[in-house]
């Protein structure tokens, strides 16, 4: 890495902050500056060029190690970079790339430098999405189906079990041979440990980068965080590997946007936030995708407020991303797990990855809780109920059971395609789920599956085979 006597030597520009304002300082004396370019303090701290004005440059400082008005300024000449590289799997890093737990074992002849804010791939790099992605959650797999890089929004409440299906899936394309890159925005040290803990329990951290801020790290290295995240998926993905790309989460980054647009004094809009935001966020994910070379796969997280999905920062999100998965608090609090309402929740593209057996299952699904919601309201109110009526509540029940699936459960979905078909039939107990994925035969099943088309085409070649799990 250069020093600030190297890169003095190579842009002859040396400038002093004028004005501190936390995360931003007002530097000046140096003319060649450029946009996103990043600049070098004399007492080691790395900043980002985020506005520039008559001979003043306002620079975003990534460090919480205060500054003093008249250091030293110089300009790198290139723009805001990190390392890349396979060393950084099993690693926990911040947004600058530096570890938060052991030693750094990597030099900068291990690693590639790669500038963390681009453009998204142009048009002719991508290709349509194919590929159906699995989340190991039967619930998601099932209703609403995603695919290799696809854009899909986890909305809902604090505590409602986001972060739950955000591990699963990152377990399940793991166990795929997959990579996933975790980026916790501005989280509490204590939920950064947790899921820290959670990869490394489950066996899976070693094909896992980690990039965590800190509620306590300033407000330019929480802003880096998903760019850093973006960046070594893009790396993996100019490898040929399909990334997970998982950032928890959106609506806090958008906080800290807020704090340093308001801190440059930019004319604030809606709820306060600056007028770009909108660009930020959609230039951010579009860097996700499913290209000639590889895929990266983005699971945005998105707080809501008392199940409001009309926020501003929810709906930006909504509109930018190739659906939704929502968690409603009502249904966590009755005691569903996870507490996804399907009837929300929305995959734009997801379907396409279907064959026509998943097709008729999801259709099958929604149909059967659809009559079983109404059918609820009907008993509300009193209403005397037929065999029909009894039929269907029994039915839906079972299918609640059948979804309700602890943490530390993954199902393939083949396997759930299979359960769901004996569960209709009146073959299978929700209780045997486990022993189920337990006894699991991954060739007996695509046998099993092979040549179906509908549920009911399943259903009787379960019954002429005399299938069991």
């Amino acid at each position: 890495m250069l020093t600030f006597k190297d890169c003095l030597a190579k842009t002859s520009e040396m400038g002093f902050v004028e004005e501190l304002m936390l995360s931003v300082a007002r530097v000046s004396g140096i003319p060649g500056a450029h946009l996103r370019e990043q600049v070098l303090f004399e007492s080691g701290q790395r900043g980002e060029i985020i506005s520039l004005r008559p001979n003043i440059a306002e620079v975003m400082v990534f460090s919480r190690e205060p500054l003093r008005v008249g250091t030293r300024v110089v300009r790198v000449g290139y723009p805001f970079s990190i390392l890349a590289g396979e060393k950084l799997l099993g690693r926990i890093i911040d947004s600058l790339g530096e570890p938060l737990e052991g030693e750094k074992d990597w030099t900068e002849r291990d690693m590639q430098w790669l500038p963390v804010d681009v453009r998204p791939g142009e048009i002719a790099t991508r290709k349509r999405i194919s590929r159906g992605f699995e989340t190991g959650v039967m619930l998601v797999d099932l209703l609403i189906p995603l695919g290799y890089g696809q854009r899909e929004l986890i909305l809902g409440d604090r505590k409602t079990g986001k972060s739950q299906l955000l591990w699963r899936a990152v377990k399940t394309q793991v166990r795929q041979g997959n990579i996933c890159i975790y980026a916790a925005v501005g989280k509490k040290k204590m939920e950064i440990l947790q899921t820290w803990n959670f990869l490394k329990d489950s066996g899976i951290a070693s094909s896992t980068v980690m990039i965590a801020s800190g509620a306590n790290d300033s407000a330019g290295e929480i802003f880096l965080t998903p760019y850093t995240a973006v960046t070594l998926a893009e790396y993996f993905r100019d490898k040929g590997r399909d990334v997970l790309l998982v950032i928890d989460d959106m609506t806090t980054h958008a906080k800290y946007y807020r704090e340093l647009a308001l801190l440059s004094r930019k004319f604030p809009g809606r709820d306060s936030y600056p007028g770009d935001i909108f660009h930020i966020h959609s230039k951010l994910l579009e860097r996700a995708g499913n290209f000639t070379t590889g895929s990266i796969t983005c699971l945005p997280l998105a707080e809501t407020q008392m199940g409001d999905i009309t926020g501003y920062i929810q709906t930006n999100l909504m509109s930018m991303t190739d659906g939704h998965i929502y968690f409603d608090s009502e249904l966590f609090f009755a005691g569903r797990r996870p507490a996804i309402d399907p009837f929300l929740s929305v995959t734009r593209v997801g379907r396409q990855t279907q064959s026509p057996l998943q097709k008729d299952i999801s259709s099958r699904l929604l149909t059967m809780l659809s009559d079983y919601e109404k059918t609820t309201r009907f008993v509300k109110f009193g209403t005397e109920l037929g065999e029909n009526s009894r039929a269907i509540l029994d039915m839906g029940e079972k299918i609640w059971q059948f979804f309700d699936q602890p943490i530390n459960e993954i199902v393939p979905r083949p396997l759930a395609m299979v359960l769901f078909a004996l569960l209709i039939s009146g073959n299978f107990n929700p209780k045997n789920t486990q022993k189920a994925i337990d006894n699991y035969d991954e060739a007996r099943i695509a046998k099993l599956l092979e040549g179906c088309e509908t549920v009911d085409q399943l259903i009787d070649k379960i019954n002429n085979l005399k299938f069991e799990i």
